[in-house]
């Protein structure tokens, strides 16, 4: 019984999961091939496409910078170019190097012109800021959504996945954010998003490679044992010279995440202390600043306060406490104001920033929901198609089996 019953998921296992049997290596190898050109239209097509994200970026809209990622034409010489590596391809891998590279140089180019141009200058790019400070997730995203991206292009029946990979992916804002770093010499958004576009390259290359491997693609030579032990060292140094950041970046974001979640759950526990209160406090990295406002705090007060934020995880070395007392000359007062106010805009600042991006959430999950809306109406109509055709040749094999005598 047990026998049986492990030879039935197995055999479920195979007929699902299984892939060999449902993809075009040869049909696959020549579509990405055709992606690898760029000439003509192309260089075009990438152009307008550059423009159309930095608008959106400039403007804070998802919806315009998504629909630049769909008519980008970059994910084709990164996946060709793993291609060419997990084929031994090594003219092929030349030609989608020399095309990515100059692919870029023009998107650079453009999205610069345009911020160097663009009048609009907005206080809180949100969309930029989200491309300057790449972690080990979007190593995630790259990786998975480069498998999926391989897949696709290997699959008999095409759908919507390519448009899917491009959109997590996001291959276009990155190169934007970068010009705009140039156009306002801001190196931090700068080096940040050609990071990230780094990232986006690398690991769907490796991840089109790897799938290259496993779907038994048909290499063009084979390699000797000391240069395939090279390229393995070379790859795997390319990727620890990326992941390594990314790890850290990560690390320190969820740090500092870590660290606003202790101070907040510190202030709701203790936001009276004596007779005085916390009205304010700033967080810089993994220092706080509170500001109270009441009778001045004694020394045990500000012993007891101590200890209490001890329980959160605050070190004292990252607390700076500022008071301001009870009896405000005019210029202590106005301060006070003044600090009220700023918190106040700033809590609305932050409250925007989280409704665009559910905003932005929301409009990308509607246009993936509509692409695979239409993907699925266009796939029962083939294969209502299909089954009717199918369906007359069984008629027609069924009329032509019965003795002359039944046709009548």
């Amino acid at each position: 019984m047990k026998k049986s019953a492990a030879d039935y998921l197995s055999k479920l296992a195979r007929q699902h999961l299984s892939v060999l049997a449902e993809v075009d290596t040869l049909a696959a190898s020549e579509r990405i091939k055709k992606a690898i050109w760029f000439k003509g239209p192309t260089v075009w097509i990438l152009a307008f496409s550059i423009i159309i994200a930095s608008v959106g970026l400039n403007v804070n809209s998802t919806a315009v910078i998504i629909g630049a990622m769909l008519i980008s034409p970059l994910m084709g010489p990164i996946i060709g170019s793993g291609f060419a590596l997990g084929t031994n391809d090594l003219d092929l891998l030349k030609q989608a190097a020399r095309n990515l590279i100059i692919m870029v140089g023009i998107s650079l180019a453009a999205s610069t012109l345009y911020f160097l141009l663009s009048p609009l200058s907005l206080a809180n790019p949100t969309e930029l800021e989200a491309r300057t400070s790449p972690t080990i997730y979007d190593v995630m995203i790259a990786l998975f959504g480069g498998l999926a991206g391989i897949l696709e292009n290997s699959r008999k029946e095409q759908g919507t996945t390519i448009a899917g990979v491009a959109i997590a992916t996001a291959l276009m804002p990155p190169l934007c954010t970068a010009g705009y770093g140039l156009a306002h010499l801001n190196m931090h958004f700068f080096l940040g998003a050609l990071y990230l576009f780094i990232i986006n390259s690398v690991f769907i290359a490796l991840a089109t490679y790897l799938m290259v491997k496993v779907l038994r693609f048909k290499t063009v030579s084979g390699l000797d044992p000391a240069t395939s032990k090279k390229r393995r060292n070379l790859i795997s140094a390319v990727l620890t010279i990326v992941l390594v950041p990314s790890i850290w970046s990560a690390f320190v974001l969820i740090r500092e995440n870590n660290f606003e979640r202790n101070v907040v759950a510190f202030i709701q526990e203790n936001q009276m202390v004596g007779r005085s209160y916390i009205y304010d406090y700033n967080i810089d990295g993994r220092d706080v600043t509170f500001r109270f406002a009441g009778d001045p705090l004694s020394d045990s007060l500000k012993a007891g306060f101590y200890a209490n934020a001890a329980k959160f995880h605050l070190k004292e070395s990252q607390i700076t406490i500022k008071e301001h007392r009870l009896g405000l000359s005019q210029a202590e007062m106005d301060q006070l104001i003044n600090d009220v106010y700023d918190r106040t805009d700033a809590e609305i600042s932050v409250n925007m920033s989280q409704l665009s991006s559910l905003q932005s959430r929301m409009d990308e999950l509607s246009l993936q929901f509509s692409v695979m809306s239409d993907s699925l109406l266009r796939q029962n109509d083939s294969l209502r198609l299909q089954n009717a055709a199918l369906q007359e040749r069984v008629d027609s094999l069924v009329m032509a089996t019965k003795p002359r005598r039944w046709r009548k």
